[in-house]
Formats: C-alpha cells, sequence, structure tokens
C-alpha cells in the first residue's frame, strides 16, 4: 500500500515510539513506516563502538508506555537495541516497516491535502525510484548523518602507519589487545569509549583540545534498586522517571541560574574520585558555563577510575602534526600511538536531508519558526523529532508523538483535513532550535528552524512545562485550519 494516513520516516528510538502511539491511540488511522537501513533500532543498531551506552537512564530513556525491566539503569547500545527491537514486535510495528527506503523529497499539495513522498529503495539488484502519499508526514530520522561522521582537518594525518577509526564506522575486527590507543575528542562517545578500550589496550590516551564537564551517576538507580520487589513494576517505573525528570530539571535550572555554584559543584565532585594533586582545573574544568555544551555522565566514575588507577590519560592540548608512530602535540610533546580514534563528532542533518516544497515552492529549514518544537510555520501535516538537549531524547519524542495523535484525533473530530502552524504577525525568530554551542551545532547553525520569544514558538528544555503544554494545553493555538472542512452537511465525514 503506497496510499497510507500517517508515513513516519525512520526506525530507530523515536520512529518506533511513533508508531506504537498511533498504534495505541489512533487505531483507526493507516501508517507506515520507511527506514534507510535494513536494520530497526536507529543509533543504537548504527554505533558499534567498545562500550556504546546511553547518557541517560533508561526510565527516561525508555518509552513511558514500557518499562525498562533491567538492573542498569545506564544501560549498553545491544541492550537498548533489543529494547526497541522487542517494542516494535510486541505492537506490530515491525510488520509495517519498509526498510532499505531512504525518503528524498516531499511535496504538499493543498489542493489535494497529501503529500506525494519520493524515496530510493536500496535493494541488491540495485536502487529504485518509489512514489508514496500520506495525509500527515511525520519525520523521527534524528539529526545527524548516519553514513558520515564528523572528522575535521587533522594536519598530517597520512603519515599515521596505524589504523585510523570513527566511532561512527567501527571495523568489526579491529584488534587493540595491547595497543596503544590515542582517542581524539572530549564529549560523550570519547568518556565512553577511554575507560571500555582501557580493559585490554596498553594504554588508553584520551586528547581533547578543551574539557568537558563530566559526571559520575550510578550504572544502577538506587531508589529504583530500593523499590524493586517492593512495589509493582508499573508503579515503581513511572516514580522512578519522575524522580529523574525533576532531578535533572533541578540541575538544568541550577547550571542556568547560579553557574558559578554548578561549576564548583562539578569541579569537587571530579576532584573527589581523581588521584591527589590531578590537575582537574586544566582538563576537567571547561571556559563555557555548564549546559552550554551536552554534559557527559560516566556511570560508576568509570572514566575517573581508568585515570585513577593508570590504564588511561588525558591531555589537554591541540595537534601539531602526526609521525608514522603517534602525534605530535603544539606544546612540543609528542603521543605514542599504535590506533586513532577520531571521536571528533557527528555531521548535524535535519529530516534526513530531504528537500520539502509547499505548493511547488520550496522551504528553506534556516526560514522556519519551530511550533512546539516539533512542527513548522507554514508547513502543513507536518512533524518531526528532536530531543532534548538537557535531558533524554525519548521524553520529547513521547510528548511529539502522543501531541500528533491528538492532533490527528482533533482533525478527524472537527473534519479539517490539514492544520499548519501560524505565527502571528510580529514573531521574530531568536535562536535555532538546538540552542547549544556544540561544534557539530555551530558547524549547520543556518539549516536549523528558528525559535521565538514565547510558547509556543519557543523551546524551554523543560519537560514538565512542556507535560502541560503539548498533553494539556490546547491542539489548536496559532495554528490555521483548511478552511473546507471535509465533514459534509449531515454531519458525517468522508
Amino acid at each position: 500500500m503506497n496510499d497510507v494516513d500517517v508515513l513516519i520516516v525512520g526506525a530507530g528510538l523515536s520512529g518506533i515510539g511513533a508508531a506504537c502511539h498511533l498504534s495505541r491511540e489512533c487505531p483507526d488511522r493507516s501508517y507506515a513506516v520507511l527506514e534507510a537501513r535494513d536494520a530497526i533500532g536507529g543509533t543504537w543498531d548504527l554505533f558499534r563502538y567498545p562500550g556504546v551506552r546511553s547518557d541517560s537512564d533508561m526510565f527516561t530513556l525508555g518509552y513511558s508506555f514500557r518499562p525498562w525491566t533491567k538492573s542498569k539503569s545506564m544501560a549498553d547500545g545491544p541492550s537498548i537495541r533489543e529494547y526497541v527491537r522487542d517494542t516494535a514486535h510486541e505492537y506490530g510495528v515491525d510488520r509495517r516497516i519498509r526498510f532499505g527506503h531512504k525518503v528524498v523529497a516531499a511535496h504538499w499539495s493543498s489542493e489535494d491535502n497529501r503529500w506525494t513522498v519520493h524515496a530510493v529503495h536500496h535493494t541488491p539488484e540495485g536502487d529504485r525510484d518509489v512514489v508514496l502519499t500520506c495525509t500527515f508526514l511525520f519525520v523521527c530520522s534524528g539529526y545527524y548523518r548516519y553514513d558520515k561522521g564528523y572528522t575535521p582537518d587533522l594536519p598530517g594525518l597520512d603519515r599515521f602507519a596505524g589504523p585510523v577509526v570513527h566511532p561512527q564506522h567501527w571495523p568489526a575486527d579491529l584488534d587493540y589487545t595491547g595497543q596503544r590507543v590515542v582517542v581524539i575528542g572530549s564529549g560523550a562517545t570519547a568518556v565512553t569509549l577511554v575507560p571500555s578500550m582501557a580493559d585490554t589496550a596498553a594504554h588508553v590516551t584520551m586528547l581533547q583540545r578543551s574539557p568537558s564537564y563530566v559526571l559520575s551517576l550510578p550504572a544502577v538507580d538506587p531508589i529504583a534498586r530500593l523499590l524493586r520487589g517492593r512495589l509493582p513494576l508499573n508503579v515503581l517505573y513511572p516514580i522512578v522517571r519522575w524522580k529523574n525528570v525533576l532531578s535533572a530539571q533541578a540541575a538544568f535550572q541550577l547550571s542556568r541560574r547560579a553557574p558559578k555554584v554548578m561549576k564548583s559543584l562539578l569541579r569537587k565532585a571530579a576532584q573527589r574520585v581523581l588521584p591527589a594533586g590531578y590537575d582537574v582545573d586544566t582538563h576537567f574544568r571547561p571556559r563555557y558555563d555548564p549546559w552550554d555544551q551536552r554534559m557527559c555522565f560516566v556511570p560508576d566514575g568509570d572514566l575517573f577510575r581508568a585515570v585513577r588507577e593508570g590504564r588511561a590519560s588525558i591531555v589537554t592540548d591541540r595537534i601539531a602534526g602526526f609521525t608514522a608512530g603517534g602525534i605530535t602535540l603544539e606544546s612540543g610533546d609528542e603521543l605514542p600511538a599504535d590506533v586513532v580514534v577520531t571521536a571528533t563528532g557527528l555531521n548535524l542533518l535535519a529530516i534526513g536531508g530531504m528537500s520539502l516544497t509547499v505548493d511547488g515552492q520550496p522551504v528553506e529549514l534556516g526560514d522556519t519558526l519551530a511550533y512546539k518544537g516539533m512542527m513548522l510555520s507554514g508547513v502543513p501535516n507536518f512533524a518531526l523529532t528532536i530531543g532534548y538537549t538537557n535531558a533524554s531524547w525519548t521524553l520529547k519524542a513521547d510528548l511529539v508523538a502522543r501531541y500528533v495523535c491528538r492532533l490527528l484525533n482533533h482533525l478527524a473530530a472537527t473534519g479539517h483535513r490539514s492544520a499548519t502552524p501560524a505565527p502571528p504577525p510580529g514573531t521574530s525568530a531568536e535562536v535555532p532550535l538546538v540552542d547549544l554551542h556544540s561544534g557539530y551545532v555551530l558547524r549547520s547553525i543556518d539549516a536549523l528552524p528558528k525559535q521565538g520569544r514565547s510558547a509556543p514558538w519557543r523551546l524551554y528544555q523543560n519537560y514538565p512545562r512542556d507535560v502541560l503544554l503539548m498533553r494539556y494545553g490546547p491542539v489548536d493555538d496559532q495554528m490555521v485550519f483548511d478552511q473546507t472542512p471535509a465533514r459534509v452537511l449531515s454531519g458525517q465525514t468522508r
């Protein structure tokens, strides 16, 4: 069937969640899921580097409707992939997925009140073009290029004689046992790789140009451990979920309102778990305020433990060049290396790189305003999932999916066929939708939708506030509906 009510793009954590919500809350709506790759899981199927794990707890990264049952709250990648796949199977979503379908363009017709979606179907026999139509287009394709990670210009890299690996494309046959490894980077991937590789490598060095804030969290949630066995899972799960939501929001608000206090707390936390006399300020005290860039979390302090035990070290310096056997630094020091890992980030890619038109006019994402962080001004019957930068991605993805279901049910109840976010005159674009100072955001800032000064055009990075706005607030605020409802005079719908 190439004509459906709702077309979901992406079969990762967000796309599977969206399809499950549709099954639960809009059972009369037909839908299909297009996935460019050949497996369910998105990020959690793509990334296969050592130690890959979540940096959000699974009580908030998991779906609201399907409790996480394992003991570790900061879960490893294979466990998360299994959780997503099991959820898809339980709700029958896996039968609606078309693998190997890369969406390249979508065109809205106001005359037909439909999207025409063009995809390329990759098969062993070759590629072929596929055209589908839908009433509502729901993009859950993440925020980065799956086919190519970001590697900056590293002077003289071609002189290095050993393997150079990007975590996004980890070779399954790479053996670094007893090898000297240098991991370039200081973000979430780097702080995950270093302690994991240090278990078998001769030594692992994390080479960073500038530090990140790193905080240790318990791998097993202490409240969940206390309540497990005493409460049914369907009671325990929301309690721990909301406990984690509120504690994370409190920490974020403290970072915003009293950054010096939060800086001091983070410094002291690192100092407590590092060797006496360790240069905390050089290696763990960034120049920016907490949450200007995403914070890094490590389960049970594994990164700090690897440094403390001498299995790993951190060097803060800039690369001057490479030799056959290592890296030359601007300070004049040299780092010997047998393997170099470039944990240098992602290439941001909004809506999977597809092009959009509305009645023949191209949609430039950078010229649009984001409505409730999930729809675009002037674009009918379209939603995209962008998660929080200060909390679990799934918290926002869950709200977006529920809101889309509310909107679809509102359209059915009123007989309208399209809904278009419409900012009032004078609404100005203030900042990008993703308001972080991270390199991957700054490199693509002009290609992102903008946000305004106040709701519903402002994204507040505040889950409790968004719950009130998106689950209990109106669905028709600052929204324009088609002028010719499908409902006929007799009161019946088409």
